[in-house]
């Protein structure tokens, strides 16, 4: 999914991405570990045959996905009012299928994020580190900073209630 160019609403109302620290730390952590991996294949490598098999394989996932990491970082989460978005135009979920967000202490989130629960199933997609998306639940955060995930959470969750008629946010301004 791509965003529409010529929709007047795809102003940005929050930004969210990850700090260049964050985003070297979290590559960088997997890269090693994958690199640690094939390190260990070669120089004491197990004795059963499938053991060496799972090493390197678990080695070659951890450099993809520190690689993949490493992409998708680059990018920031862009909220509007029609979309939750990146800003190479990958739609995450538009607004109308939201149901909820919740930032509670004991919901299956990202690190420093919130978890959106939408109203229809949308394919399965990840972006490591920044969101991912199974099925109707979404999770934003990962490398990104917490007060930042909050202020998109709580920007959301406020968009949520005027849209659903429980506030209205020009009573507000």
């Amino acid at each position: 999914m791509t965003r529409n160019d010529n929709d007047q609403s795809s102003e940005v109302i929050v930004g969210l991405i990850p700090s260049g620290p964050r985003r070297l730390f979290g590559t960088v952590v997997l890269y090693a570990l994958g690199g640690l991996l094939l390190y260990l294949v070669v120089t004491q490598p197990p004795e059963g045959l499938h053991l060496v098999f799972l090493l390197i394989i678990l080695g070659a996932a951890s450099i993809y996905g520190g690689y993949r990491m490493w992409d998708v970082t680059g990018h920031m989460i862009e909220l509007t009012e029609q979309e939750l978005r990146l800003s190479d135009g990958r739609v995450i979920f538009r607004m109308e299928d939201v149901h909820k967000v919740d930032r509670s202490f004991f919901a299956f989130k990202p690190s420093n994020g919130f978890l959106v629960t939408l109203k229809v199933a949308y394919p399965k997609a990840w972006a490591p580190g920044l969101w991912w998306r199974l099925g109707k639940r979404v999770g934003v955060g990962g490398l990104t900073s917490g007060a930042e995930g909050k202020m998109m959470a709580d920007t959301l969750a406020a968009m949520i209630a005027a849209r659903d008629g429980l506030v209205d946010l020009d009573s507000l301004r």
